[in-house]
């Protein structure tokens, strides 16, 4: 067959500085007669000419530039957005702020009128388990990078502990116990700002959240069950089994006992223990406000709204970091701390069916539009698509 055919081309290539000058009508000659010699039927020639100007055509038509003004309004649209939730969770301290005041107002007041049996009303375990929480998230977040967030949790920190500091000074808590707490709260707070200026050891961090592993799992248990006393026997069972489980857990991962996807279930507990215990705190004013209607009356509708509120303000950055983690906090917060709240307050007449009205359009439709804003600028066509990728990644 080799020797049957033998064709000799020339082809008079175009430079690349002329990417437009491409022919509309194919040179002949291109295509002479003595440039083609075979054996065959006369059609094979006319095939072969329609093959070379077909082809060249169509790599004139795939020259046209493509325009990269829409990419460059995407990438600009997401800049914008994600220095616009930067801010809104920046501006959660100011809620969040407000929120514990009034409560530290009123026992310095006590305080100094010396009414400590007034502070005996504030659980220290509730206000410990508070700041186990914070001390967890402050540690998850800064390993995110989560300025603003970092901001919010070392604000929890404080004053909560303000907090139990007037619970000690007014012997409603043990004094042991605040000393441990004052011990592990000042480690916790320089271990995690020498962490966010990069001054700390990967040794020293590691052992840091083992500890906080080993703390969260073993409180959640504990007050989960001591919610339903005296429905349930009083034993501190549920706390010792988790603690037993964290501990093994923890030395298994110690010794590489544990698998890879293992060791990242265990590393992501703390922030997961921390978020539940928040998560349990509503749970737990709902099940005494089911209990004990009348102590609803005692609820501040301002304290609830400001609750939502930060919380609220903490949604959009969460979903657009697509954190499962705190945006199921941040939105369970929203919905059972704050508006469950406002649904009590308003079961039994304590607040106005205008202000309970405004706050739940207000919160439904600052959810519409976080989840309309994080699809239009990730380029979805649906608001469902950014809940399918927070909940099953991208």
């Amino acid at each position: 067959m080799a020797d049957s055919l033998l064709l000799k081309y020339k082809v008079k290539l175009q430079t690349y500085g002329q990417p437009h000058s491409c022919p509309k009508t194919p040179n002949p000659e291109l295509f002479s007669r003595d440039q083609l010699h075979f054996r065959g039927d006369i059609n094979y020639e006319l095939h072969l000419k329609k093959r070379i100007i077909s082809r060249q055509s169509i790599t004139c038509s795939r020259l046209k530039p493509v325009s990269a003004e829409p990419l460059q309004v995407k990438h600009k649209n997401f800049e914008e957005w994600d220095s616009l939730t930067a801010k809104f969770a920046g501006a959660a301290n100011l809620p969040f702020l407000l929120l514990q005041l009034p409560q530290i107002i009123l026992n310095y007041r006590n305080l100094m009128a010396g009414n400590r049996s007034a502070l005996l009303a504030v659980p220290w375990l509730g206000m410990l388990t508070g700041l186990l929480g914070n001390l967890s998230l402050l540690s998850y977040f800064i390993k995110k990078g989560e300025t603003e967030a970092v901001a919010i949790q070392m604000l929890g920190v404080v004053s909560i502990y303000v907090v139990i500091l007037q619970l000690a000074m007014a012997e409603a808590m043990p004094l042991s116990h605040f000393v441990v707490t004052s011990i592990v709260t000042a480690t916790g707070v320089v271990l995690n700002l020498m962490k966010h200026f990069n001054l700390l050891s990967t040794g020293i961090w590691k052992s840091w959240e083992e500890f906080i592993t080993i703390a969260g799992l073993s409180a959640l248990p504990q007050v989960m069950w001591s919610t339903f006393i005296p429905f349930v026997p009083n034993t501190v069972l549920p706390g010792i089994i988790a603690l037993l489980t964290a501990v093994l857990a923890v030395s298994m991962a110690r010794m590489g006992k544990l698998s890879k996807k293992g060791i990242n279930i265990l590393g992501s507990v703390s922030g997961w223990t921390a978020t539940l215990l928040f998560m349990w705190m509503p749970v737990a004013q709902m099940w005494t406000n089911l209990l004990n209607p009348e102590n609803v009356k005692g609820l501040s509708a301002v304290t609830m709204l400001l609750a939502m509120i930060g919380n609220g303000l903490l949604i959009p950055r969460a979903l657009l970091t697509r954190d499962l983690m705190w945006f199921t906090g941040s939105t369970w917060a929203c919905v059972f701390y704050g508006w469950g709240n406002l649904v009590c307050l308003y079961c039994f007449n304590s607040i106005s069916w205008e202000f309970f009205l405004a706050s739940t359009l207000g919160f439904l439709a600052w959810i519409g539009i976080t989840f309309w804003r994080d699809a239009q600028v990730h380029g979805h066509p649906s608001s469902f698509t950014s809940l399918k990728d927070l909940i099953f990644g991208h």
